[in-house]
Order: C-alpha cells, then structure tokens, then sequence
C-alpha cells in the first residue's frame, strides 16, 4: 500500500452565512450492473479519478456494493477504516445535510478522489437506513460536483435510496449477448420502480474485444443511451488493480485511460444527460411518507381537522392538482387513451389492464422528471404520485385508496373539490380531490357501464353495484348544480356477530337473548331506523339464529345479507337496461319467491308496493320473516307501514291495513346511529292489538336510555328492561327456548 496516498479528508470550507446564495448540487451518478464481471467498480473508481483530475477538484467515491465491500478501495490502494453508518447520529440529531463531516469517515487519495465505505462489515448494512443514507447523499451533493456511487449488482433498500438521490444511473455492460440481456432485464426493473427511463445511460466495458459482439451492434441492442466505450485491455486494467493505482494514473497514455477522461469530459460538459431533484425538505418527506414508512400523502395530513389545517393545505393541494392534470392530459394523447374501451377493460381480461398499467407508470415516471423539471428524491412519494395518476387514468381516482380503507364505510362525492367519508359513523373532509369534474363523471360512468347501465342528460342519475358488493349512487347535471354527485355505501368484509355488538355496547346481553329467542319461536320481526344506522348489519346478525334445516329466501335491491346457512337462496332486483326494459321489482321478486317453497323470507328492506305482499306472506303462512325499514321511531314504523301498502295502488281502509300489520308483525327493532357515531339498539317494542280509534298498541320491552356526553363527546347512557312482558312470552318458554322471566324485570340503566 502506498502511504502517501493515505491522507485525510481536507477539512470542509466554512459554512455558509444565510444570506448567501446556497452552494450549487453535485451531481450523483450510480454505477451499476446487475451481472457480476462486468467492470463495475473498475468503472467507478476510474471515471471518479478522471473526474478529479479534469475538474481538479475533489470528487467523492461511495461503495455501496454490499457483495464485494473494499473491492473498490483495493483499487485505490487505501482502506477508510470508518464508515458513513458512523455519522448516522447527525442524522438523528437532524443536523442539515451539508453540515455533516464527512472527513471524519472519509478518506482522500492523491488523485482527488475522496473514498468513503458504506459500512465498515456487511453485517452492519441494515443499520443504514434508506431515509439516512438519502440525506447523507443530499449532504455529499452539496459539497462535491461529483458523487460517484459503485451500487453493486443487487436491487437493495440502498441501492433505491441511492437511485432517489442520483442525477443518471450508469449501466455498465460488456459486448456479449448475456450482458446484453441482463442490461435490459436491470431497465426494465428500474422503470418498475418508476424511476424515469431518461435518467439511465450506459457504458460499454471491454468494447471491440476479441470475440464480442461489435460496438455498433451493441448501440442498437442496448435498451438506452450509450455515452461510453471503454477499450479492451485486460493487461493494463489487471496490472493496475494488482498494484492498487488506477488504470487512468498507472497508464495514462493507454487508450482506456483516453476512454475515461472522454467519459468524463462527457459527463462534465453535457448537462442535458441529468434529471435534476426537486428536494422535499426533511420535515415534509417524513410527512409524505407517514408514520413508520405508511403510504405516503401529499399533504401533512390525510383528514382535514381544522379550517386552519384546510387553509395550510390548499395551496399545495391546488399545485398538485395542476401538475395531476397536465401529466393526465400528456399521457392521454401519448398513449391514446380516448381510444381505449375502459368497460371492455373493466369485464374483460384482467391480465390486459395490468399491462396497460405497467405501460402507463413507466410512462408517467418519465413526464413527471421533464414536467417538474427534475425528479421528486423520494421513492415512497414517486410511487404514490404515479400511482394516483394511474389511479385517475384507468381507475376510480382519488377513491381507489378509500375504498380499501377498512375503517370507512361510506365515500360522498359534493363535486372534484370534496370529497367526505364516513369513519367510526362520523363525517370528515378528506383532502383528496379529483383533477375536474370531468373527471368525477369518467369514473361514474367506469362504475355503470361494465354493468350495462348509462348515466348522461337525458337519464342523469343511476343506481349501482361495485363488485365488492358496494352500493353506489350517482347524479349529474342538470339535477346536480354545482358537479356529479356520487355516494358510495361500503359494503364491509367484517362479519358481526352478536358478541361483537355487546362487545361495543350495540346492545346488552338481555336484549340480545330475547331477539335471538323471538327468530328461533318464528316471529315476524322489522328492524327499523335511519339511514347508516346499522340495520342490514343486524339484520344479518338476526338471520344467523335460524336452524339451518330451514330454507331461507333473501330478497334485496343490492345483495348485502350474507347468510352462514346452507340452504339460502339470494335473489336481487334488476333495474332498467339503457332502453328503459328489463327491470325486475323486489315485488315481482316476492311473488316468485312465494312459488319456491320458503320457510322464511327476508327482505332486505321495504321501501314501496311490496310492503303489502310482505304483510300478505306473512299472514299466511310465512312467519318468522324479517324485513328493515326506514323510520325514525317504532311507532313511526305503523306510519310508514301504511304509506307503503298504499303505494301499491290498493285502495284499502287504513283499519284494514292497520289490522294486517298487527297481525302480521309481532317485534320492531329499532337501531339508531347516536351523536357520537356510535350504533345502538335503542328499543324493542311488540305489537300487541289495535284500539277502536284505529291506534295500534305497542309495549316497549327493553330501551336504551341516554343520560348525556362525556368531555370527549362520548354518548353517556345505559339499556334496561321496562318491566313489560311480551305476550308471547309463554309460547317461548313451551318450546324451549331457555327465555326467563327475570330478563324482564325493571332494572335502572346499566351504563355503557
């Protein structure tokens, strides 16, 4: 080893006052070459010495060659004996990058060449973070115009940090066909992680070799740009490497030494080969990437919580809705999106929209580095940004990540500037938006047309179904004023049970018993209450307490009830084509379904004429069948009862209708959504008879009882039984159904 080449890292020049100008960015190149025997690192330690010595300047070499660590120092004939993991704790200290010393892990060789070593053992390699060693590299670039990177042949967490800070990613390949092939198999991995194709360039090592394939044939092979060719010349580069001088020193006159230095005046005196960074200040990438690596958002926070936090965001909301519609509106006409059938897409082969994907991210990525100028130096935010336009491109936009969102279960879309979710039964402003409300009604109408269903002025609003069971609800101008309006109610992979509800105080343990004894005694039940108060949750709950010898029939306009028996039927309405035919009614639905020998039939919920039918059914025979409806109150029950079997165009007496539900209907459950978000059954009543006046008799068996919120505006109350005892409490205990009568008794409110 040379002892003179073993020197420290000058000291940094002093900092610069705030009032200066910055100090311009080095650029930062990434040697790399997915097949080992390449040249690599022979590569990057020559074209960094080169570097040096036209610039006359230091230049910074990095090994980031997790495989062969210290192969590039041997090169250079010195051993840095620390490593950039031991400066890890200015990072954590947040000390800006360009104050971090790096002579104290570096070390500096005769031709100019500053060395630093990633880790000092690859047992140590994990402990440099992605995030750390990116504003290390950040640091690097502000003090030297060169960072020179030998990024090794593996596709590391590392190796992608160091792609995120690069300004070109060098290929190095040789003139033989697997070389050749290996080289396209590592750009079409790098354009997999949406890194811009412009940012690599290759060099072709050991050109015009003895038995290789010709430099011209090789141009036209490779997969990018070649702005190199290093001669063959395995003496000079063998003796060289043995004796720990570069090629470019120890032979200066040969003609790969001539290579490099032509190499270098390349890179130095052609800036139009670099994409530039778009630098996101520390505070805001950790913003954008969330918490413990979660998805990145581009904006501080997700869920808008304050009119101040909606003020701070607008601004870079609105830069990046702009910059959203320009690269939507370039990768329209280069890819001739008008063209392609998204509902043929949508039904057809999934395999044809995954490719059309694949070919629109590695497109984006390179219209994202020209229309910003440069690259955006974080990976997690290049993914999401990318993958938000695809999103907006071929998908549902800005509601692609809201519908995998388990905690949300419903998504309103006011026009392109609001959109509001439902989360934990409370209502929030998201900050997603879509690009125009152009854009809201391509993807209302991506939802109903794979279904055969159209939306447009002359029939402006529309009932669907995603395929997850979804359901979906649209409007549009001219019933819409201000934008297409789309309200979409998530259909929840969760099955509840009834542990699950007195688990989170939906209902007590007493309630629970005696609902569960009335579907098992056959009692017609309707669970009433608002909308989003829970009702098709319970009444799938209900379902559930049905022997499972018994054939059941569901009837639903979108089938929701996920039935645990076996012999179970479903059956779900079918609205008009876009000729205005072919619509089947839950009416003509229940008819059918009474020729298909039921033991019980349930109705997802009643909302018009088959309201009579239900009556009807179960007067004769069908008992034990379940229904929902909307009302505010169990008595308000009767009332919407009575609109209802009106609605069918049956001119009958209100007396007479009122007798059929008391007759037909022994139970109402009524469900409410509280002030808090929470769902709670809040009565179980029974009809008993109806009064001369035409008033029907309920008694309220159990109740829930509110008595305030707490400081955290937690609903504050407790259920209680009221002492009544239903009428049909003796036809439960005949057939066993373990019902005591002390589940009645008056007790004051248990709390919840």
């Amino acid at each position: 080893m040379n002892e003179s080449q073993d020197v420290p890292v000058p000291a940094p020049a002093p900092a610069v006052e705030p009032a200066a100008a910055p100090a311009p960015q080095g650029r930062c190149i990434v040697v790399f070459g997915n097949k080992g025997g390449v040249g690599k690192t022979v590569v990057a330690c020559n074209l960094a010495v080169a570097l040096a010595q036209a610039l006359k300047q230091p230049v910074a070499l990095l090994d980031l060659d997790t495989l062969a660590m210290g192969d590039l120092s041997k090169m250079l004939g010195i051993t840095p004996e620390r490593a950039l993991t031991e400066l890890l704790h200015y990072f954590k200290r947040q000390v800006p990058p360009d104050k971090i010393p790096f002579e104290e892990v570096g070390l500096a060789h005769t031709s100019g060449v500053h060395i630093f070593n990633a880790v000092s053992n690859p047992r140590h390699m994990n402990a440099l973070a992605p995030q750390a060693l990116s504003e290390l590299l950040v640091g690097m670039k502000s003090r030297y115009p060169f960072v020179i990177i030998d990024g090794g042949k593996a596709f590391t967490d590392q190796l992608i940090s160091a792609f995120d800070q690069a300004n070109m990613i060098l290929l190095v390949a040789t003139p033989d066909i697997v070389s050749l092939y290996q080289t396209k198999w590592a750009l079409s991995m790098i354009e997999n992680l949406l890194f811009p194709s412009t940012m690599v360039k290759a060099v072709v090592n050991r050109a015009e070799s003895r038995g290789g394939v010709g430099t011209k044939d090789v141009r036209v092979a490779m997969p990018c740009d070649v702005i190199g060719e290093i001669p063959s010349d395995g003496r000079s580069v063998g003796t060289a490497v043995n004796e720990g001088t570069p090629v470019a020193l120890l032979f200066g006159f040969s003609k790969v030494a001539e290579a490099f230095r032509q190499l270098a005046h390349t890179l130095i005196n052609t800036p139009q080969l670099y994409v530039s960074h778009k630098e996101i200040p520390r505070h805001q990438r950790r913003e954008a990437v969330g918490e413990n690596g979660a998805a990145p958002t581009f904006s501080s926070k997700l869920f808008m919580t304050s009119e101040a936090a909606s003020e701070a965001l607008a601004e870079k909301d609105d830069e990046m809705v702009k910059l959203k519609r320009r690269i939507h509106a370039q990768l329209v006409e280069e890819l001739n999106l008008k063209t392609v059938n998204m509902s043929s897409l949508a039904t057809g082969n999934p395999q044809q929209l995954k490719e059309l994907r694949e070919q629109c991210e590695r497109v984006i990525a390179n219209l994202l580095a020209k229309e910003i100028g440069g690259l955006i130096s974080s990976h997690e935010v290049r993914l999401r940004l990318v993958k938000e336009i695809v999103d907006e491109a071929l998908g549902l936009g800005p509601l692609e990540e809201l519908l995998v969102d388990p905690g949300i279960s419903d998504i309103l879309v006011n026009n392109k500037d609001q959109i509001y979710v439902e989360r934990r039964g409370k209502l929030e402003l998201t900050s997603k938006k879509f690009i125009s409300n152009d854009q809201v009604r391509a993807v209302i109408e991506r939802i109903v047309a794979p279904l055969g269903r159209r939306i447009d002025e002359s029939s402006p609003m529309v009932d669907a179904r995603l395929p997850d069971g979804s359901r979906v609800n649209a409007i549009i101008s001219p019933l819409s004023v201000k934008g297409p309006v789309l309200s979409i109610r998530r259909f929840s992979g969760l099955r509840y049970g009834e542990e699950d509800l007195i688990k989170i105080g939906s209902i007590a343990p007493p309630m629970a018993r005696f609902i569960k004894a009335c579907v098992m005694a056959r009692k017609n039940i309707i669970v009433s209450g608002g909308t989003g108060s829970g009702k098709t949750t319970l009444l799938n709950i209900l379902s559930s307490y049905i022997p499972s010898n018994e054939r059941i029939i569901t009837i639903e306009d979108a089938a929701e009830l996920r039935l645990q028996q076996t012999h179970w039927v479903s059956l779900e309405s079918r609205p008009s084509n876009v000729e205005g035919k072919g619509e089947i009614t839950i009416r003509e639905l229940f008819r059918n379904a009474l020729r298909m020998r039921p033991d019980r039939i349930i109705i997802g919920e009643c909302r018009a004429a088959e309201s009579l039918d239900m009556l009807q059914a179960m007067n004769t025979g069908h008992d034990g069948s379940m229904t929902t409806v909307h009302a505010n109150s169990p008595r308000d029950v009767i009332s919407r009862l009575d609109t209802m079997v009106l609605m069918s165009n049956v001119e009958l007496p209100i007396r007479a209708i009122r007798e059929m539900v008391v007759s037909a209907v022994h139970v109402i459950v009524h469900v409410s959504r509280m002030s808090d978000g929470s769902r709670r059954v809040v009565s179980v009543a029974e009809i008993t008879s109806l009064e001369q006046s035409n008033d029907v008799t309920m008694q309220e068996i159990f109740t829930f009882t509110q008595t305030g919120v707490d400081k955290e505006g937690h609903v504050l109350g407790g259920f209680s039984a009221t002492g009544k005892r239903p009428t049909f409490l003796n036809e439960l205990k005949v057939k066993g159904l373990g019902v005591d009568e002390s589940l009645f008794e008056p007790t004051p409110a248990a709390a919840s």
